[in-house]
């Protein structure tokens, strides 16, 4: 009897493990494409930053999707790998789903901001702006919770990147001198603020009105969660 509540308890854990490692995969894989093409410029006489954003310079449009990627220096980017890593981390405990939309519209806010914004045929590099859009994405998402208990856990959340980061984010999107582009910065911001707005109130209340599979567990004989979206959002594994 104790064997198979311990054996249980063991699948548990090694379930939420599986969980866990399939979410922190998509962070650590951008993370890893950057490396790699920094490695790359290093190794290989060619010049990648150069396939970055361009200032409106409508033949360079994949520089949306290619910016992030692309870092000017080691220093660049090991300034970059450790708080994209944090932040980027926190957001997929949301789901690897939610993870990738929020990228995906801070990726695009912010290198429209820059587009426009910046001198024409400046080249823009770099994955500051998803990490000020991830910053955006927490700190604003206790706001948009459906429940008190997410509120609760993401107004902690909030607090702690707001505290970590805070004074770092605020200096990053004011207008200044040198090669810091704080236009990406603040449009990243934005992006990450709509990202939460839209995909956590908007998408959520939608997500919430459709029928639970396995609604009907007195005669399945399942479980459907703890009762809590917030909390079965982040410990339910993924499909």
């Amino acid at each position: 009897m104790s064997q198979s509540h311990k054996s249980g308890d063991e699948d548990s854990l090694g379930a939420i493990g599986v969980d866990v490692a399939k979410r922190l995969a998509s962070p650590l894989i951008m993370l890893a494409v950057m490396w790699l093409i920094r490695i790359s410029d290093f190794v290989i006489p060619i010049r990648f930053n150069g396939a970055g954003l361009r200032s409106w310079d409508f033949s360079h449009w994949y520089g949306i999707f290619t910016m992030p990627f692309l870092h000017s220096s080691w220093p660049h980017l090991l300034a970059n790998s450790l708080p994209f890593l944090v932040l980027g981390g926190l957001v997929v405990a949301d789901g690897v789903a939610r993870f990738w939309a929020v990228t995906g519209i801070v990726m695009v806010t912010s290198a429209v901001g820059t587009f426009f914004l910046n001198e024409p045929g400046t080249v823009t590099v770099g994955a500051s702006g998803l990490v000020f859009g991830y910053f955006g994405y927490l700190a604003v998402a206790a706001f948009f919770a459906r429940t008190w208990s997410g509120r609760i856990t993401r107004g902690i959340i909030s607090l702690v990147v707001i505290g970590v980061y805070g004074s770092a984010m605020l200096f990053g999107v004011l207008p200044r001198l040198g090669h810091i582009s704080w236009q990406a910065h603040l449009f990243g911001l934005i992006g990450g603020v709509c990202a939460a707005w839209v995909i956590l109130k908007w998408g959520g209340n939608r997500k919430s009105q459709r029928p639970r599979a396995g609604s009907t567990g007195a005669t399945s004989g399942t479980t459907t969660g703890t009762g809590d979206p917030e909390l079965d959002a982040i410990l339910r594994n993924l499909d």
